[in-house]
């Protein structure tokens, strides 16, 4: 008899073995198809953000959970608080975006970042911004309250003097909730700089693009396939015929 056939491997998997192979897979599995959702929902985002024609009136999404980048349209008037955001740099230059409350037509007030403006050759004097004091109609984009990092502590307004502009670090909601207490949960990013009362609004679309969310996921398949592997490979083992 030769040795080949006195240790045939046979199939007898260890039940524990077995146990934590089919606890992680649906795992690995699971967390695959999740990143090939969110890389879907890019997608859908990245095409809303190229093709504005899908606007929606403000009144309709205010009260919900829209998607960011939803492109929205509002007409109303900008009221007389402004918030200059610190710390913006474009090109290398210092900065501010401005962020203005608005009161729409219908539907809640809401905050309204009108882009990017320079800061003055002074830390002491804050930059002239002009805002229109007649009723106005605007395309936006859903976006998030610049909210402040973490372990930042509160963010601490400095009033300018008279009633000009706040200079701030980050405007979460609860702050701009003690001007408005009825403020939107969500505020809006002028689309390009050729709306009313816009400065310098040439944003991009602030998200992981679809590729990563790609990679991601081919990395838990990858991972769940040597599970499987592994798991069979363990399971054979050699037996004395």
């Amino acid at each position: 008899m030769s040795e080949h056939e006195s240790r045939r491997r046979v199939w007898a998997p260890d039940w524990r073995l077995l146990l934590f192979a089919g606890a992680f897979l649906p795992v690995l599995l699971g967390l695959g198809f999740w990143q090939l959702d969110r890389a879907d929902e890019k997608h859908r985002l990245l095409a809303q953000w190229e093709d504005p024609a899908g606007a929606v009136d403000w009144h309709q999404v205010a009260d919900t959970d829209p998607l960011t980048g939803q492109p929205v349209t509002v007409s109303g008037r900008y009221r007389s608080t402004t918030w200059l955001l610190d710390n913006r740099t474009r090109d290398g230059i210092p900065g501010y975006e401005v962020l203005t409350l608005f009161q729409p037509g219908k539907g809640p007030p809401v905050v309204v970042n009108r882009g990017w403006i320079a800061a003055e050759r002074k830390r002491s004097e804050l930059p002239q911004v002009k805002t229109p004091e007649d009723e106005v109609s605007l395309l936006g984009r859903i976006a998030a309250y610049p909210e402040p990092p973490v372990l930042a502590g509160e963010p601490a307004a400095e009033p300018a003097a008279g009633t000009g502009p706040q200079r701030v670090q980050a405007l979460p909601r609860e702050v701009a909730a003690a001007t408005e207490p009825a403020m939107a949960r969500n505020i809006l990013k002028l689309d390009d700089s050729n709306q009313p009362g816009a400065f310098r609004a040439d944003w991009e679309p602030d998200m992981m693009g679809p590729q990563t969310h790609y990679g991601y996921a081919l990395q838990w398949f990858s991972l769940a396939a040597a599970l499987i592997i592994l798991t069979i490979i363990a399971s054979y083992r050699k037996q004395e015929s």
